[in-house]
This record gives structure tokens, C-alpha cells and sequence, in this order.
């Protein structure tokens, strides 16, 4: 069975940093596009950052030139390494796996596995 632990969230203070991990069991992941999204409380899930097969990642602009997404496929593992955090990047981090290995898609309906999220809170 397919799944994607997430790990790594936690409570930080603005400008500090965190590293999120994704590990995948019962899928391989490097054939596959992999995304962060995330979700604050009273919004939608919203793109964070994927990354191709071939490594090549994109960001919302929001996080460019902060946050870092970084595959691992010898581990079957995804990294989000967040840097200069915000208040408003407070939010349950989710990782997703689409079956595409070539397009990032931003919308949470193109990706077909997820993890359960974690939480991440920025304090000011």
C-alpha cells in the first residue's frame, strides 16, 4: 500500500528554519513529480514548491529564494528545507506524488497520493 509519511514541522520563531521530510513506502519516487502544498487554517490548500524526475524544482513565489525542494531517491525521500521563515508560511505542510514525472503541476487534484500533513507555526 502507497504512503507518504511526513515529518519534521514544528514551532519556530520568524526567521528561523525547519526541514521537512517526506518518505515514501509502497510507490517509488523517482519517476514521479513530487510537491509540497499546504494549508492554513480557514484556507485552501495551496502549491509550495515541486520537483521533476530530473530534479528541476518550482516554487510559489511566495517561498522562491526560501524555501529549497530537494529529491532523494536513493531514500525515497523529499525534502522541503524552509529558510527566513514567516508568520504567514504557518500551516499543515502536505506531500503529494502525481503520476507525471515531467510537468509540476500546482493544482491538489492532479496529485494522487498524499501524506496526512504537518504542522508548522511560525511565531513573530
Amino acid at each position: 500500500q502507497a504512503q507518504l509519511v511526513e515529518s519534521g514541522g514544528g514551532l519556530v520563531q520568524a526567521g528561523g528554519s525547519l526541514r521537512l521530510s517526506c518518505a515514501a513506502s509502497g510507490l517509488s519516487i523517482s519517476r514521479r513529480v513530487m510537491a509540497w502544498f499546504r494549508q492554513a487554517t480557514g484556507k485552501e490548500r495551496e502549491f509550495v514548491a515541486g520537483v521533476r524526475s530530473d530534479g528541476l524544482g518550482e516554487y510559489t513565489d511566495s517561498v522562491k529564494d526560501r524555501f529549497t525542494i530537494i529529491r532523494d531517491n536513493a531514500r525515497n525521500t523529499v525534502i522541503l528545507q524552509m529558510d527566513s521563515l514567516k508568520p504567514e508560511d504557518t500551516a499543515i505542510y502536505y506531500c503529494a506524488a502525481d503520476e507525471g514525472h515531467y510537468i509540476i503541476e500546482t493544482s491538489p487534484s492532479e496529485y494522487d497520493f498524499w501524506g496526512r500533513g504537518t504542522q508548522v507555526t511560525v511565531s513573530s
